[in-house]
C-alpha cells in the first residue's frame, strides 16, 4: 500500500468511525486506550503547564551544554514537585512540562506545585547556578499556567510511535497562560481560583493573588501571583 492511500484511508477512518468513551478515575497510560476513536472522559481535571521563559534567547546566546543544564535542572525540579503533590506528568515538550490532577483533590495541590516551582527557581536553581557559573550573570525565569475543566484523553499517533492527547479547555488555557510576560510567575483561571482554599489564597492574612483581565481571551478574569510556597527538607 502506498503512503498516499494509507493517509487517505487513515483520515477517512478517523472522521467516519464512531467514538467510544468511558468515565475515568485515574490518569491513563497510552496503552489503556485504542488507536481508534477511543477516549477516557473526566468530568473535571486540573492541568498545569510549567514553561521555561526566554529559552529561545538562551539557546541563541549560550553554549549548548549550558542551555542543556538549564533545561535539565528546571525540568527535574518541576517534575519532582508535580509528583510530590500527587500530579501525573503527561508530557515533556522541549522546555516545558505538563502535569494533570484528577479526583476529588486536584486544584489545590496543582497550585501548590506551581508555587513550589517558583520557590525552586528562586531558592534552589538560581543560587546553584550563580555558585557554579558566577561569570554567566544568568537567571532562570519560568511561567506556570493552571486551569480546571472537563477533559478527555485520546490516543494519537501510529503504531510504535504514539501518545495521549488531552482535549479540553484546561489543557489549552493552561498552555496559553504561559505566554503571559508580566511580573507574576503563576497564572490561574477564575475557575481554578474559585476551587482554592484560603490556605492557597492567603499568606499572613493577605491575598497571594492579583486579579487581571486576560485580553487575549475576551478579557476573562484570571489571577496572577508572585508568591512561592516553601519546600521543606
Amino acid at each position: 500500500m502506498g503512503l498516499k492511500k494509507e493517509l487517505n484511508d487513515g483520515v477517512a477512518a478517523i472522521f467516519r468511525d464512531q467514538w467510544t468513551t468511558r468515565k475515568g478515575r485515574n490518569v491513563p497510560e497510552p496503552e489503556d486506550l485504542k488507536l481508534s476513536n477511543d477516549a477516557v472522559d473526566f468530568d473535571r481535571a486540573t492541568i498545569l503547564y510549567a514553561d521555561l521563559a526566554g529559552s529561545t534567547a538562551l539557546v541563541d546566546s549560550k553554549n549548548w551544554w549550558f542551555s542543556a543544564e538549564i533545561y535539565k535542572t528546571f525540568l527535574l525540579c518541576a517534575a519532582k514537585i508535580v509528583r510530590s503533590e500527587g500530579g501525573a506528568i503527561t508530557s515533556y515538550d522541549g522546555d516545558r512540562i505538563m502535569g494533570i490532577w484528577v479526583g476529588e483533590s486536584q486544584t489545590c495541590p496543582a497550585v501548590r506545585a506551581a508555587l513550589k516551582i517558583n520557590y525552586a527557581v528562586h531558592k534552589i536553581i538560581n543560587p546553584a547556578l550563580a555558585s557554579q557559573y558566577p561569570s554567566q550573570n544568568y537567571k532562570i525565569k519560568q511561567v506556570v499556567g493552571i486551569d480546571t475543566s472537563s477533559i478527555r484523553a485520546a490516543r494519537t499517533g501510529v503504531r510504535g510511535g504514539n501518545d495521549l492527547v488531552w482535549v479540553g479547555r484546561a489543557a489549552n488555557y493552561a498552555a496559553k497562560l504561559t505566554d503571559l510576560d508580566l511580573e507574576p510567575r503563576t497564572w490561574i483561571t477564575a475557575d481554578a481560583y474559585n476551587k482554592l482554599r484560603n490556605s492557597e489564597k492567603l499568606a499572613s492574612g493577605k491575598s497571594m493573588w492579583k486579579q487581571y483581565s486576560w485580553t487575549q481571551k475576551d478579557n476573562i478574569k484570571i489571577y496572577g501571583s508572585t508568591y512561592w510556597w516553601p519546600i521543606n527538607d
